[in-house]
């Protein structure tokens, strides 16, 4: 027999239920069905030694007293029973002295810590305060606009510092509007050719940009939004030119000087720095002011309620509609009679208007909301032909310690040249297109920026026929097939927080989680482009959205590396005070530089839709008109057909 079989280690009274007394231990143990130990009459329970505690002195301890217990039940047979109350005062004598003798308990603990005795508790508090049972404080939100996965928690200090805009004036609410950035005080100013003469291609040109307020005078720092672009109505030439902040209300415009003839300077205040401190605050402020909600629907029964990123509500009061393979969040009220997986609908429902009141007099049009600057003097120049050196085309003039502006590419006659060593060709009519795409399946991915391109395919290609998936138009998903050419053409929007109309939650998937179904393969082409919806949150919803999206694009890579992978970035558009308030330019080009430097060391493509609109001679638009639509799906036909 086991040595420890039908032994039982007593149990003390601080282990008890603290309602229970001395006295009445035995009915309270009566109650409690795992207390059904033997109960001594001198009030010490026994208990097994599979749920002694684990502390060593109080096993020890145990031990000790089981010893003298045992000892007085043999001298109990031996020894009349008039003796036994002087062995019971005896036992408990000995029991008083080693629980009051500081040296004993002290001289066992320091003997088994000597022998290391193994332990899975944690450590154990030397002082306990005891207070009344109150109830925790319920949390006011669960979720967050500002979080990340632990394991980005890096990366998105690094991007929110790369993309740190210079400091901006405070705009108190008794601001005035005289001392803010007013682009009919403002000027620009051609500086003359680096070691003077004429100007030729390759050459840099270098324009100076002094930013006045509305009473004339020169502003002390920087932070304002300008836009720069030196262009060719005639030939329908243009590039963008790249800006730097001196922080001191002055501005450098650096442009590559690419074709012969003439060109001039345009330049554009986007924003004020003022109306940049107002932007920025109010995503902070009201990161959820664009209102999203969901049908729920049981038999009869329907109910709506809203939606968002985050809502500030306790856990039980919300419906956690996170996605489980990506940890994209997304919650919605709960509603009052149905439960949360009767959820059917997703739908945009309007916007809470900011900024408002004196607020909205930064925001303008045609008076301080992307308005040009005028010269000081002219605005055009006459670009020669390139000098020739030792039968050797050269750059003749670099400005400052080198080439500064190094654009995308630019326009000429209305087509698109690259300029990062991508060949650009033209697919002019159906059958170039065609075949290009021949044998190919191409996933389309994100906004309606993206959608444009879908529909531009089939409107182009006759034989390129739309399956009718029953799928609402604005958001699909989309499905294109040329049956003689083995072309498939797909279309999937992005998920939440796609402002859309109603679409089914059934066909509403995470851009990363779809591309996790892709085979991929050299006959496989990926392009996704998602942006247009993230400006109005802080940019750790959209740094989040990047991130789980390039692990699926490295994973894709990584069992497909064939797979040809485009992203197409943000681009300017038309703005009013509710375009601000939506997809406005500042916040577009703050995500675009974050697009650019998540996906800078991945095996991708990047179609820069950013300075094909910028530098087009159209008027921005969000979704750009169809000769950029054009030049932009030569782009990517020149990635998958580079040797036409």
């Amino acid at each position: 027999m086991d040595d420890t079989e039908g032994l039982w280690y007593p149990l003390t009274m601080a282990d008890m239920d603290p309602g229970c007394s001395f006295l009445a231990f035995n009915s309270c143990a009566s109650h409690d069905q795992h207390l059904e130990w033997p109960l001594p009459a001198f009030g010490v329970a026994m208990f097994p030694p599979e749920i002694i505690h684990h502390d060593p002195v109080t096993r020890v301890m145990g031990q000790f007293q089981y010893s003298l217990l045992l000892g007085g039940q043999i001298l109990r047979k031996r020894f009349p029973l008039k003796y036994a109350w002087i062995f019971l005062f005896l036992a408990f004598f000995v029991l008083w002295i080693m629980f009051n003798s500081t040296n004993f308990t002290d001289h066992i603990t320091s003997k088994l810590a000597e022998k290391k005795v193994p332990t899975t508790e944690g450590p154990i508090p030397t002082t306990i305060t005891l207070k009344h049972p109150t109830e925790s404080p319920k949390p006011t939100s669960v979720c967050s606009f500002h979080s990340v996965l632990p394991e980005d928690t890096l990366e998105l200090e690094f991007l929110k510092n790369y993309i740190t805009w210079p400091e901006t004036p405070p705009v108190p609410s008794n601001f005035s509007l005289n001392e803010t950035s007013h682009p009919a005080h403002s000027t620009f100013t051609i500086l003359p050719r680096n070691g003077g003469g004429s100007w030729y291609v390759g050459d840099q040109l270098e324009v100076l940009i002094k930013i006045d307020d509305f009473n004339g005078r020169p502003k002390k720092s920087g932070g304002d939004v300008l836009f720069a672009r030196l262009h060719n109505p005639t030939v329908h030439a243009g590039v963008v030119g790249k800006v730097f902040d001196h922080r001191n209300g002055s501005y450098t415009a650096l442009f590559s000087l690419l074709w012969e003839g003439s060109a001039e300077v345009e330049v554009t205040l986007v924003h004020s720095s003022e109306a940049v401190t107002v932007l920025e605050r109010v995503n902070q402020e009201r990161p959820g002011r664009i209102v999203f909600q969901s049908l729920f629907r049981s038999g009869s029964v329907t109910e709506a309620a809203d939606c968002n990123v985050c809502l500030k509500a306790p856990l039980e009061q919300l419906c956690n509609f996170t996605d489980i393979h990506t940890g994209e969040p997304w919650f919605c009220y709960k509603p009052k009679q149905l439960k949360c997986e009767h959820r059917i609908t997703h739908a945009f429902k309007g916007y809470v208007p900011q900024p408002t009141g004196m607020e909205a007099k930064l925001f303008q049009s045609g008076v301080n909301l992307k308005i040009s600057i005028p010269s000081s003097g002219p605005s055009k120049i006459t670009i020669l032909p390139k000098l020739k050196v030792l039968n050797e085309t050269v750059p003749v003039n670099m400005s400052g310690e080198g080439v500064k502006a190094r654009p995308a590419g630019y326009y000429y006659q209305g087509e698109w040249r690259a300029l990062d060593g991508t060949t650009v060709h033209q697919f002019n009519n159906a059958t170039a297109l065609s075949q290009c795409l021949k044998g190919k399946v191409l996933h389309l991915y994100g906004d309606s920026t993206v959608r444009q391109w879908f529909e531009f395919l089939i409107a182009k290609i006759p034989g390129l026929k739309k399956f009718d998936l029953k799928t609402p138009s604005q958001t699909g998903p989309h499905m294109a097939l040329d049956y003689a050419n083995n072309i498939l053409v797909t279309f999937r929007c992005h998920g939440p927080p796609l402002r859309a109309f109603t679409l089914p939650v059934s066909q509403f998937h995470f851009v990363a989680n779809k591309l996790d179904s892709v085979v991929g393969g050299t006959n496989t082409v990926v392009v996704f482009g998602v942006w247009a919806h993230f400006g109005v949150y802080p940019v750790e919803v959209y740094i989040r959205r990047l991130l789980s999206i390039r692990r699926a694009v490295v994973r894709l890579l990584t069992r497909a590396p064939g797979t040809l992978v485009i992203i197409r970035t943000g681009n300017p558009k038309k703005l009013t005070l509710h375009e601000t308030l939506t997809t406005d330019d500042y916040y577009a080009l703050q995500r675009d530089k974050i697009l650019r430097a998540i996906f800078k060391e991945v095996n991708v493509r990047l179609l820069d839709a950013w300075e094909m609109t910028q530098a087009h001679y159209l008027p921005h638009d969000l979704h750009p008109p169809p000769p950029i639509i054009k030049n932009m799906i030569d782009v990517v036909l020149s990635h998958i057909c580079p040797k036409r």
